[in-house]
């Protein structure tokens, strides 16, 4: 990890298109702003890993729903045979 000190109203360029900003420093917080392209998704990690909890969440419930498909493909195509 790199670790890096700046000071109110200094920058961080990550590539050519993204700047981070320190706006300001209170107690135990510091502001920040970002710059960056559209189509660069900025999250708070907090954010991020929840969002990343609910995808995993609708992955395995659509696993489950396509597994209960098929089962009742296989038990309508045996009904047909019987």
């Amino acid at each position: 990890m790199l670790v890096l000190t700046r000071k109110i109203g200094e920058t961080i360029r990550l590539g050519d298109d993204v700047r981070v900003q320190v706006l300001a420093i209170r107690g135990g917080q510091v502001r920040l702003g970002l710059t960056a392209p559209a189509d660069v998704r900025i999250f708070r990690e907090e954010i991020f890993r929840a969002i990343e909890e609910q995808n995993q969440k609708a992955r395995l419930a659509g696993e489950d729903r396509l597994a209960d498909a098929a089962e009742l493909w296989l038990e309508v195509g045996n009904a047909k045979h019987d």
